[in-house]
């Protein structure tokens, strides 16, 4: 058994685009893009970006799921997954999105059985949806405090693997042993000198695992060459 956990983004890591930004731009009532433009400046934390945003959908449940039953994810991600459990691996998926649609979306491609940290959207009435945060910590202005469930793992000792792409990776990926990094992450873990792999897609992280397992990639903090990539430090 490994003694490592991972700890997968959703949103542009696992899905292929933004879940939650799609959805808005199909079912968002007129004003979603301003409290957005408030997030992105740091007038508000993702929290409350999120309810006030998620209180702008008007679709029916079955219109919402009709509708996430055409999101496409990482094809090489359920070879991933299988991999990493194959290893003795857990694997969370963390999100500071939307629970239903992460749940409905994996679950069409066989990997319901995954635990899914994130966001709770419940329906209210016939059209509307709010978001509750059962994993929001005080003092976090996050609706998930992604760094909690890194603190978790380190008290159960084991070693983190964060695999993510965007801003709300990057407070957890500081609390990471070792992070798999696509698109802004990439950047941010260069500056902030967090060791990290920059992968493109699951077909990298999927190449690399085998590394992981047998212990070919440092997770504390070293610089290591590996055979045709680097994790920078």
């Amino acid at each position: 058994m490994s003694n490592w956990t991972i700890l997968c983004d959703f949103d542009g890591t696992i899905s292929v685009r933004d879940t939650t930004d799609a959805l808005l731009e199909r079912f968002g009532r007129p004003g979603w893009e301003a409290v957005e433009r408030a997030w992105r400046e740091g007038e508000i934390g993702s929290r409350e970006c999120m309810a006030r945003q998620v209180a702008l959908v008007e679709a029916s449940p079955s219109e919402l799921d009709a509708w996430l039953d055409e999101v496409a994810i990482d094809p090489a991600f359920p070879a991933f997954v299988a991999a990493a459990q194959a290893a003795g691996i857990p694997l969370t998926v963390l999100s500071d999105g939307l629970d239903h649609a992460i749940a409905r979306i994996l679950g069409r491609h066989g990997l319901g059985d995954l635990p899914v940290v994130a966001n709770r959207l419940e329906a209210v009435g016939e059209n509307g949806w709010r978001l509750e945060f059962p994993f929001g910590r005080t003092g976090c202005p996050s609706g998930n405090c992604k760094c909690g469930a890194a603190g978790d793992a380190h008290a159960a000792r084991r070693r983190v693997l964060l695999i993510g792409d965007g801003a709300s990776d990057f407070c957890v990926a500081g609390e990471a042993d070792l992070v798999f990094a696509k698109g802004r992450l990439v950047e941010h873990c260069r500056t902030a000198a967090i060791p990290h792999l920059p992968i493109v897609d699951f077909r990298d992280a999927l190449a690399l695992l085998p590394m992981l397992v047998e212990g070919g990639i440092a997770a504390e903090g070293q610089v290591v060459a590996l055979p045709g990539r680097t994790i920078a430090a």
